[in-house]
């Protein structure tokens, strides 16, 4: 049995305080159940937080008493959010010399960083200082990419490149990354790897600007290109804020999360779903707003080819003012070239389940709380952005070849039922 303390940065505040008491039961390398108890002085604070929208309400605290996940999760959903997956998790286990995925989960949880997602942090007791790292500047990014290489490639990473990621993880996902410095603020640097079968970093860069046509929320992304011309993608960092003395975090959880789901059942979900948990858990007076948002997100996924849209790619920021939960911006959206002219999405769609045409959106629109009208408009406004694709993207840096090698992925309207869309303009 672990015992940990889980602390989180409230509001407008740059330092976190202890929330309450994490108890982890492991068998091995596998977390079996998990209990929270919020402290007395945390629920007393005036601008507390949930840890968990789900699974720890703030009203649960008035009992005394622990708390277990809901729906039969072994670990809270917000704590997984906060502990590294994929990347981070390879990181870690370099640092440490372990083998893939061979280490309990409470050393990931431990070890993420300073900079792990979101607004929580973990340590040993209510005392414990926050663990101290490095953040490094834009002007690493040749030295941090050659030591994310060596951890792709599973060496080891040289001491004098060690430092470059003293600050932990910091972020989950499959691919090399790290939290580095931009204008004294946050931003996540997005590496190539070897095997890549095209420039991701500058695909990514071009898709999000894309999105951003489209009238989508999309964060800051910059493309920086390296001495050996090798390129990465820069965003910045949605869930720090700016604040007079440092920098704030602001808390978020995935849409897994609001869900109550495990990763299992990612595949078996739908954006309705989504849609429901805003209904329940978002800010009144934005909720309408997220939900176009996100259906207008679906049918640009629809039209470029992005099957990488889980649960664990929808994330939700907490907003203070309203007391509830509004959608973040876009991330993580990388045009998927197939040959295959019936195509999925990872999510539901419509009433065709995954299928991935806009008819299919349509039809489904009524979830959203939109009418047929409205739903034409929004996926026309998409459609009209992203036709011309090819010229934004050689206009991006984006060459000629790898805008050949991706044309696959970008579906024509026509083949997808735009006609029946159409039809409701």
């Amino acid at each position: 049995m672990v015992e940990r303390t889980v602390f989180i940065h409230l509001p407008g505040e740059p330092a976190a305080v202890p929330a309450g008491r994490l108890t982890l039961v492991e068998q091995g390398l596998q977390v079996q159940a998990s209990r929270f108890a919020y402290g007395r002085r945390y629920v007393a604070r005036a601008n507390a937080v949930p840890v968990d929208p789900v699974s720890l309400d703030l009203a649960s605290a008035t009992n005394d008493g622990e708390c277990v996940p809901i729906a039969g999760l072994a670990l809270f959903g917000a704590l997984r959010d906060a502990t590294p997956d994929a990347w981070g998790r390879r990181v870690i286990e370099n640092r440490l010399r372990a083998p893939p995925n061979g280490l309990p989960e409470s050393v990931y949880l431990d070890h993420a960083g300073p900079h792990r997602a979101g607004a929580l942090d973990v340590r040993e007791s209510p005392s414990s200082p926050p663990v101290g790292g490095m953040l490094p500047d834009i002007v690493d990014l040749q030295h941090l990419l050659e030591a994310a290489s060596r951890i792709d490639a599973g060496e080891p990473v040289p001491a004098h490149l060690q430092d470059l990621f003293s600050g932990g993880p910091s972020m989950g996902g499959a691919r090399p990354k790290a939290v580095v410095r931009v204008e004294n603020g946050e931003w996540i640097a997005k590496f190539p790897t070897s095997n890549d079968p095209f420039d991701v970093p500058t695909v990514e860069h071009a898709t999000l600007e894309l999105a951003r046509k489209a009238g989508l929320d999309v964060p800051r992304t910059r493309l920086e290109s390296l001495a050996d011309g090798r390129r990465v993608m820069l965003i910045e960092r949605f869930d720090r804020v700016s604040l007079a003395h440092g920098i704030g975090r602001r808390h978020m959880v995935s849409a897994l999360t609001l869900l109550a789901l495990h990763e299992r059942q990612s595949a078996d979900s739908s954006y309705a779903q989504i849609v429901d948990a805003l209904a329940r858990y978002g800010v009144s007076g934005w909720i309408a707003g997220d939900r176009r948002e996100l259906f207008a997100r679906m049918v640009f996924n629809i039209l470029v080819s992005n099957d990488d849209d889980h649960l664990r790619n929808h994330a939700f920021l907490y907003d203070a003012p309203g007391r509830g939960w509004r959608l973040s911006p876009l991330y993580d959206v990388v045009p998927k070239p197939q040959v295959a002219s019936e195509r999925m999405l990872h999510l539901a769609v419509g009433p065709q389940g995954r299928l991935a045409r806009l008819d299919n959106a349509l039809a489904g629109a009524g979830r959203f709380g939109l009418l047929p009208p409205a739903a034409a408009r929004i996926i026309d406004r998409v459609v009209c952005a992203v036709r011309p694709w090819r010229d934004a993207f050689e206009a991006l840096g984006v060459p000629a070849r790898d805008c050949d090698r991706i044309a696959s992925a970008f579906r024509r309207p026509a083949d997808i039922g735009m006609r029946e869309v159409a039809r409701k303009l």
